[in-house]
């Protein structure tokens, strides 16, 4: 009986001592997040074919090129994108695939489905908002 008594007071020593040591946000796991930035720039069309990724696409899929200013070494090849065209609200997702040697630093070029998506390709041109979606994200 002596025995039982001391190994309770002993569990119940422990836990008081362990329960003292205070968990902070530092001890858990922590999920990588991506902060998004959001560009405004004009959307423009054009005919792909092999883009500066080295892929070969076609006019019917979802394919953004982005500025040269923005592709340097092609770090965002094969990342998606949310474009938005500014003045109706439609939006389109389209995958980085090409550079466009004419554009600013915050315009793309889509592809004339991408375009058709959320404008008239007769328009020519779009006012825009677009930020990439993280990296391996699929729609």
């Amino acid at each position: 009986m002596m025995s039982a008594m001391l190994s309770l007071y002993f569990l119940f020593a422990l836990f008081c001592f362990t329960s003292a040591f205070p968990i902070t946000i530092t001890d858990l796991p922590t999920a990588h997040l991506e902060k998004r930035v959001d560009h405004t720039g004009r959307g423009t069309w054009f005919d792909v074919g092999l883009g500066a990724c080295g892929f070969t696409d076609v006019d019917s899929s979802h394919i953004v090129a982005i500025s040269h200013e923005v592709y340097g070494s092609g770090g965002n090849c094969n990342q998606w994108m949310h474009i938005t065209n500014n003045a109706n609200g439609k939006s389109v997702y389209a995958l980085t695939r090409d550079e466009c040697m004419g554009c600013g630093s915050n315009d793309v070029d889509l592809s004339p489905s991408a375009f058709s998506s959320i404008g008239n390709l007769d328009t020519g041109v779009l006012d825009v908002t677009w930020h990439y979606m993280a990296k391996g994200w699929s729609p």
